[in-house]
This record gives structure tokens, sequence and C-alpha cells, in this order.
């Protein structure tokens, strides 16, 4: 696997963290702080919030900002914070920023609205008041897949990042990503500190073999992602490998029940208490449940008789 010579920032496992909701229908801020021990105990190396997998659409501001101060307060300074800054104005992009820049984050994640467009040119100029606005952060160009995201090209997001060097990583998520990651690595300029992978892990493999250096997975199985960045990165490619075929039928599973099944997860685990979501998710009936019980045993990440 060829591993990228670029300079890097962020790097490694930066799980998307989940919103807990309390039975109540409320935030569960103290199931927010056990996330983010969790994570911390399980090695990541930074933590993103909020991002889809957060729900961050049905995130009310208030909610969204206090649990941003929650996640930063847990870390401590340990990994990095990656906020979520994604807006249809860039003015309420500017603001998310700067609430996450007064909490001393210094990474955004920003997913251009698709009312933008995917004209490279538009997007400079959305981006361009962005960064104008917030000269003291880098940001990370989110590039998700329709319906969700935009599905920009390749050319476009070179484009972008050559105009704008604060534009300083990329996640790349559409699909296929892997010549999407081909591409801007051989073309980007050098201000590009990283690429980094999403589609919560199903394709990880391919995209460090193409030469991303970090991954943005749902927080379920963390510790088997963070096991697969460092075979790789210690040469061990056959273990990555092994690691990797171990997780797929439960990430499979993930693409289709997403936040539901994060939340059963981490609720078996003892992590959490709730499994309430507001996204519209996929319910998970006895059938499935059990699917995902019997993967969790196959992991060894439950017990056989829990199951």
């Amino acid at each position: 696997m060829r591993r990228s010579k670029r300079v890097v920032g962020l790097k490694g496992i930066l799980p998307v963290l989940p919103t807990p909701f309390l039975a109540s229908g409320g935030v569960d801020e103290a199931g927010m702080e056990r996330l983010v021990k969790f994570a911390l105990e399980k090695g990541v190396d930074g933590v993103v919030f909020p991002g889809f997998a957060s729900e961050v659409e049905a995130l009310s501001a208030g909610e969204r900002a206090a649990l941003l101060k929650i996640v930063v307060a847990a870390v401590a300074g340990r990994v990095p914070v990656v906020a979520g800054a994604s807006a249809a104005d860039w003015r309420e992009v500017v603001e998310h920023g700067r609430a996450a820049a007064d909490l001393g984050i210094r990474h955004l994640m920003v997913q251009p609205p698709k009312s933008v467009g995917t004209d490279a040119p538009a997007l400079i100029a959305f981006l361009g008041k962005v960064v104008e606005a917030l000269p003291e952060v880098e940001i990370i160009l989110q590039n998700a897949p329709a319906p969700r995201g935009s599905d920009l090209s390749p050319q476009a997001i070179v484009e972008i990042v050559r105009a704008l060097p604060q534009v300083a990583y990329v996640k790349e998520e559409t699909l296929p990503a892997g010549p999407a990651i081909s591409h801007i690595m051989a073309n980007a300029p050098d201000t590009l500190k990283g690429i980094i992978g999403g589609g919560g892990a199903r394709y990880i493999l391919d995209e460090y073999a193409r030469g991303a250096t970090a991954a943005m997975p749902a927080l379920e199985i963390v510790e088997e992602h963070v096991a697969i960045d460092r075979a790789i990165n210690a040469g061990k490619h056959d273990e990555a490998r092994k690691i990797y075929v171990r997780t797929l039928p439960l990430l499979v599973l993930q693409a289709v029940y997403r936040m539901r099944l994060t939340k059963h997860v981490l609720v078996r685990r003892g992590v959490i208490e709730g499994v309430g979501v507001r996204a519209p998710t996929p319910d998970l009936d006895s059938a499935a449940i059990a699917d995902i019980d019997a993967n969790l045993v196959e992991l060894g990440l439950l017990a056989p008789e829990a199951a």
C-alpha cells in the first residue's frame, strides 16, 4: 500500500461522535461525556462533532453549542477536536466557526450547501468568505455523496485547494471515493495536508492505499478501526486486512441502520443508556438486533450470553 509523503497534521482515526438522547427526548449531556471518554480510551487520534452521524440537522443551536463545549472539556487537549460547521449560508458557517474557535478548536469541517452548486468558482467564492472571516482555523472540505452531498468532482476540489490554502484537508466520501482520492493526491498543491476517508470506514483499505492518512468512521467499533490504522502504518497489511474483513458484516448493517445501529451497539457496550434517534432512520426489529448482536459476539465485543 502506497502511503502519502505529505506533511500531515490530522491523521489516524477521528470518529464522528453520535448525539445521545434521554428517554424524554432531550440531549444526554452526561452520556456525551461518556462517549468522549470511551473514544479516548480506545486510542482515537481525534474526535469530530457535530457531523451527519451526530444528527446535526436535528439539533438546536443551543444543544449543538452545549454539546460541543462538553466534548472540548472532556477531551482536555489530549487529541484534536474537529467541529462540524456546515450550514446553508456562509454567515452561518462563520458563526459556527467562531463558536468553535472560542473553545480553542482550530479545525472546521465544512460541506458547501447544494445551493452553491458544483462549479469551482462558486465554491471558491463561498468558502473564500469563510476563510477570510476565520483566518485562524483550517478547513476540512467535506465532499459527501448525493443525495445528501453535492458529489463534487475531484477536479473541482483540486481547484478549490489551489485557490484557498486554508482548505488544508479534504474528507472524500463520494462513491467510489478511491479514484477521486488518487486524482486529488496527484494534482493538489503541497498546502493540502491530508485526505480523510469517510463512508463509515467501509472502504478504509482502498482509501489508505491511495494516500488517505485518516478516516472518520462512526464510534461503535472504533478500536477495530484504530487497530487497522496502526497495522497499516506499521506495514502489517495482512493483519490490517484480517481486521477489516472481520468488521465488514457489521459495517454493512451500519450503512442501512446508521446511528440507530451505532447507539444500539454503544448501549450494549455500556457506554450510553438510550437508543433514541431524531433523524429519520430505519427501525431495528428483532431479527436485525439479533444479527447485530451476533456480529458483536464474533468481534469479541459482546459476551454470547448477552446476545
